[in-house]
Parts: structure tokens; sequence; C-alpha cells
């Protein structure tokens, strides 16, 4: 029987569905071990997104057993939850990524999204910064929003504030992911499965509200799982995660993951500039001047030490 191609939506661990180029869904798993080409070490050989190889060993059932991964575009990764020192494939194959945050009900820190950019950056990934929930923020919320609209916006991102329940609020983002595959991200409680229910009528995703005494939204996914557009393109909804931990990130390459930054680094002194006290040092002439935010200096600062003190 001749080998069957598909792409897996969903992986629960052991079992992984699949949907083939006929558009019929299967459940598959793996038998014995898979050699994956990329020189990764993760807990999950497999990941949403991956295109597969497969033996149909129950036609009816529609139950058969990968036998091979197709060689990725890209893919992203982050700490394990279940261990630190491991790496996760989120999802492979992506066209874009999308954080979703909110400045209030949950607040989102700025390191969080900024993290997430990098990891994005790192793997030659599109990032798209969602902001939902903006019919909720105060005047000093406000302030916030276009503070961090000018600031993403100023170093080459993509800024979309919405309102996830109002049909007209998302159309230009609903343009924006036409007939592409995009990784969903972000803190449980932002909106993410509001979103995504808007986007695809009937997907009917579990919302939650933001739990009044913590202000944090509860945990509403388990896996990542993949989800068609009915007018063209995939969102990959992953699990509402607290913290996007970085792995395997030298400090001397932080700043290439920081746009801005990018920019200017040849104009430094040094070519081992941390950009922290050398003299003759571009990016901090930027902060100065104002052409790199002065707050994106600070978060880069910020992660720069956590590296330092992993290590």
């Amino acid at each position: 029987m001749s080998d069957k191609k598909g792409l897996v939506y969903k992986s629960t661990g052991s079992w992984y569905t699949v949907k083939d180029e006929e558009g019929t869904v299967w459940n598959l798993r793996v038998r014995g071990k898979l050699k994956i080409d990329e020189d990764i070490s993760s807990t999950n050989p497999i990941a949403v997104g991956d295109t597969v190889l497969f033996d149909a060993e129950d036609e009816t059932g529609h139950i058969g057993t990968i036998k091979d991964v197709a060689q990725r575009n890209n893919y992203i990764v982050r700490v394990s939850p279940h261990n630190r020192n491991q790496k996760h494939i989120v999802a492979a194959n992506l066209d874009a990524a999308l954080v979703m945050a909110t400045i209030a009900e949950p607040r989102t820190s700025q390191g969080f999204i900024d993290r997430f950019l990098i990891t994005a950056e790192a793997y030659h990934i599109p990032a798209i910064i969602v902001i939902n929930k903006i019919d909720l923020l105060k005047p000093k919320h406000k302030e916030q929003l276009e503070h961090w609209q000018d600031m993403y916006e100023a170093a080459g991102y993509e800024v979309y504030p919405v309102i996830a329940l109002e049909p007209a609020s998302i159309a230009a983002l609903s343009a924006r992911l036409h007939n592409i595959t995009t990784l969903f991200s972000g803190h449980s409680g932002v909106g993410k499965s509001t979103l995504i229910n808007q986007l695809i009528p009937g997907s009917d995703l579990r919302t939650q509200d933001v739990s009044g005494w913590s202000g944090k939204g509860q945990h509403t996914t388990t896996f990542a799982e993949m989800f068609d557009i009915p007018t063209g393109g995939r969102i990959i909804d992953t699990p509402g995660v607290k913290e996007f931990g970085l792995i395997d990130f030298e400090r001397e390459e932080l700043s290439q993951y920081f746009p801005e930054m990018r920019a200017v680094l040849n104009n430094c002194k040094f070519n081992n500039c941390l950009h922290c006290d050398e003299p003759g040092c571009a990016v901090k002439e930027g902060v100065n001047d104002g052409s790199i935010s002065a707050d994106r200096y600070v978060s880069y600062r910020t992660i720069l030490d956590s590296i330092e003190k992993k290590w």
C-alpha cells in the first residue's frame, strides 16, 4: 500500500490527529523511533503543522502509523513544560506568529511580549501583535496602548488593537490572516479563544472569564491544535502560557533579535558590544536620541541579565 501524506492538526502525546490530502481525518501513532533531520533534541518529535507520511492500518476506522516527517520550513520552540532543560516544539511550518495581549483584565507584561517577539525573530517567523479588550481601557490604559503601538510599529511590527467580540474590529486582522498558517499565543484570559471563535465560526473553543480573585486567566487549552479558517488559512492555538521561556540564547546575539537594534549594530565601536557600558555604542546613542525606545532597551537589559543568571 502506498504512503499517504497528511498535515498534523493535533497531538495528544501518543496519538496525532492528521488530515490527508483528500481532507479525511486520521488518528495516527508512531511505531519505533523516528529519525528527524533537524539538529534539535525536543520532548516531541512531531509537532502540529508538520507534514507526515503514514501507512493506513484501518481504512474504515482511519487509524494508521506515521513513518516519516517531511523537512520543516521552520518551527518555533519554548522551554518544555515538564523539563526546563529541554525544548518543546510548539508548532512547525508557520507563516506568522501572533501574540495576543491585554493592557487590563488581565495585564500582559511588556517582557512577555518581547520574549515572544525575540523567539519569533530567532526562528525567522514574522510576528504580529494583537492588543485585545480596548473597549475596557481607562484613560491611563489608553495612553499605554498608544505608547505600545508607537513603540512596536517603530520597531517594524504590525499592531492590531481590537475588540475580539466585534466583527468590524477584527476585519483588518482577518484579512491579514487570510491563506496563511498563524501560531496564536498569549496568556490565559486575553481572549484568544474568543477571537478564534469569531474568525472560525463553529470552532466553539471554550472561553472562560478572568478569575476575579487573581486577575489572571484560567487555562482553557491543554494541547496545541490547528483549525482551518473557512475563507482560507489556518490558526494554531497554543496553551495559555505564563512565560515564553527563552532557551539556547547567547548573550552576544540577543540584540540581533531586536529589529531596531539590529539596524544599527554595525555602527557600534566594538563588534562584541553588549550595549551596556561600552564606549561608542550605537544602540545607546539610539536610546539617547529617541530612535530606539527606552522601554525596549530596558526590556533588552532585563532579558540580558536573565540569560547571564541562567548560566
